[in-house]
C-alpha cells in the first residue's frame, strides 16, 4: 500500500472516531482534496477559504481529508464524510466527477458542492470562478515583460478548465504583442514538483524568457528565478518563492464563497446551481506585482480589469480563432458558458496538443 493510501486509510479512521465520539454541535462541513494543503498551490488555497469559513462562521464545524486520489478514494472518502454526519461536503476537483454524483445519489439528505464540475443533480451544484479573467490579465504582463515573444507554460491535465484558463493567459498575452507564442507543456498531474521543474526548464532551454504556469506548486516560478527567466503563478501569490523574478500570480480567494453557499443551506435556500463568480465577486484576482512590473503596465492592466468588470469586454468575445487559423468564435459572437465549460482547443498563438 502506497503512503498516500495509508495516509487517506489513517483519515477515514480519525472520521469514524470523531462520528462516534465527537461533538455534533453545528452545522458539520466536509472538504476533500486532491492534493496536500502544503502545496502553496490549488488546495492550500481552497484549505485557506475552509480557514475563512470557520472564522466567519463560529458554528460551522469543518473537516478536511488532504491528498485524495481521483476514483475509487475519493468515493471512499465521500462515503465517510456523509457518514459522520456532515451536511455539506465540498469535493475540490474536477476529477471527483464520478465518485460525487455516485455518493450523492446514495445521501440524497447530504448537499454535495463539486468544484470545476458541470454535472449537477438535486442535492449536487457547481461551483467555480472565472479565473480566466484573471488569467488574462497575468498574460498581460507576461506579454509585456518577454523579449523573446516566447513564453512558457507549465500545465497539469488536458481538462477544459485548463485549456480555457491557458487560453485566457495567451489572449492576454497576444492582445499586447501580437507575435506573441505561448508553449504548452503537460505535466499529466496536479501536484508533481519534480516533474514541473523539469517541464519549466526544458521551456527555458527552447528560448522562452518567461514562465507561467497552472501546476499546485511554485516549482515553475522557483525554476524561472534560478535561470534568470520571469515566473508567473497560479493559485496563490508565488512571490516569495521567486522574489526577484515574480511578475504577478493569478490567484484564488475561496473563503467569501464557502460563506455565502454554506450561509444558503443554513438558512434553506440552497438549490442545485452552477455557481460561477466573476473577477467582480474577488474569488480571482491578482497578487501584488514583482519588483521587476514597470508601473506602465501594472496601469495597463487595472484598466483593463475595470473593462472587465464593468461587463465593456469579456475574454472570449469574437472574433477568435484556433491554433490552426480556423474561426472558432465569431466576430460579435459572446459564447455561451456552456461552451466554454467544455472547451477543448487551443486558441491562435498556443504551441502545444492535446489529447484527442
Amino acid at each position: 500500500m502506497t503512503n498516500r493510501c495509508l495516509a487517506v486509510t489513517a483519515l477515514l479512521r480519525s472520521l469514524v472516531i470523531e462520528a462516534a465520539g465527537g461533538s455534533r454541535d453545528g452545522l458539520k462541513v466536509g472538504f476533500i482534496y486532491v492534493g496536500p494543503v502544503g502545496d502553496y498551490g490549488w488546495s492550500y488555497a481552497h484549505d485557506q477559504g475552509r480557514k475563512y469559513l470557520e472564522h466567519h462562521m463560529p458554528d460551522v464545524k469543518t473537516t478536511f481529508v488532504e491528498s485524495v486520489p481521483e476514483g475509487a478514494d475519493a468515493e471512499r472518502v465521500l462515503t465517510q464524510l456523509a457518514r459522520s454526519g456532515h451536511r455539506v461536503i465540498f469535493a475540490t476537483s474536477y476529477g471527483y466527477t464520478g465518485a460525487v454524483l455516485k455518493v450523492a445519489e446514495q445521501f440524497p439528505e447530504v448537499i454535495f458542492m463539486h468544484c470545476s464540475g458541470h454535472q449537477r443533480r438535486p442535492n449536487v451544484g457547481t461551483y467555480f470562478g472565472r479565473m480566466y479573467q484573471a488569467s488574462y490579465l497575468s498574460g498581460m504582463v507576461a506579454g509585456k515583460m518577454t523579449r523573446k515573444q516566447l513564453i512558457g507554460y507549465v500545465a497539469p491535465m488536458p481538462i477544459p478548465e485548463v485549456i480555457r484558463i491557458a487560453n485566457a493567459f495567451a489572449l492576454g498575452a497576444r492582445a499586447v504583442n501580437p507575435g506573441t507564442n505561448v508553449h504548452v507543456v503537460w505535466t499529466n498531474a496536479w501536484y508533481d514538483p519534480a516533474t514541473e521543474s523539469e517541464a519549466a526548464s526544458s521551456l527555458i532551454d527552447i528560448g522562452a524568457d518567461v514562465l507561467a504556469t497552472q501546476s499546485d506548486s511554485p516549482a515553475p516560478v522557483q525554476m524561472a528565478e534560478r535561470r534568470g527567466a520571469y515566473g508567473v503563478g497560479y493559485n496563490s501569490d508565488a512571490g516569495k518563492f521567486a522574489p526577484g523574478r515574480h511578475l504577478v500570480s493569478a490567484v484564488w480567494q475561496w473563503g467569501p464563497y464557502y460563506v455565502d453557499a454554506v450561509k444558503r443551506v443554513r438558512d434553506g435556500n440552497w438549490k442545485s446551481v452552477d455557481d460561477w463568480w466573476p473577477i467582480t465577486s474577488e474569488i480571482v484576482g491578482l497578487s501584488a506585482f514583482g519588483p521587476a512590473v514597470p508601473d506602465t503596465v501594472k496601469k495597463l492592466v487595472d484598466q483593463h480589469k475595470q473593462e472587465l468588470s464593468a461587463g465593456r469586454f469579456d475574454v472570449f468575445w469574437g472574433p477568435i480563432n484556433d491554433q490552426t487559423g480556423k474561426a472558432r468564435i465569431v466576430a460579435g459572437d459572446k459564447p455561451a458558458d456552456e461552451a466554454l465549460l467544455r472547451m477543448n482547443w487551443f486558441v491562435e498563438g498556443v504551441i502545444g496538443t492535446l489529447p484527442r
